[in-house]
């Protein structure tokens, strides 16, 4: 059984990479060159798989999955400059995928200390960043 639950953040960045020249970044990025960022309602959907508990009659506790997404992405990112706030991105450039990966990993590395018995396994994360842009990670693809 998969279920997944929906989250919302907002953060902002500015997407410009330190190895190319400024006329590189702005024909590569366009708008989101600005040297003063801009910012983004983000909603993320984390997915989890395995089998419904005979007990619970649930595959997860939900209040488990959103004290570690709060702990883990919603605390660290909402509101937050992507850029200037976040160590990860200090060296690269903060775009959504970069972001989607960076949540999976986080995600990932703290899922059994949250969810100990070995099930459920963390599926996928999917994150839009607007309403036509869309990115997914999974731990085929992560």
């Amino acid at each position: 059984m998969r279920l997944t639950r929906r989250y919302r953040f907002s953060a902002s960045h500015r997407l410009h990479a330190a190895s190319l020249s400024d006329d590189q970044n702005r024909e590569l990025y366009g708008k989101c060159d600005n040297p003063y960022g801009h910012g983004h309602n983000y909603e993320l959907s984390v997915s989890a798989l395995g089998p419904i508990d005979p007990c619970s009659g649930r595959v997860l506790d939900p209040a488990t999955l959103d004290r570690l997404v709060e702990e883990q992405v919603l605390r660290p990112f909402d509101h937050r400059n992507l850029n200037e706030e976040i160590p990860q991105f200090r060296g690269s450039v903060p775009t959504t995928e970069n972001l989607a990966g960076e949540i999976f990993r986080r995600l990932r590395a703290h899922w059994r200390s949250a969810f100990p018995a070995g099930s459920p396994a963390l599926e996928k994360i999917s994150i839009a960043e607007t309403p036509r842009n869309m990115f997914e990670v999974s731990e085929i693809h992560g």
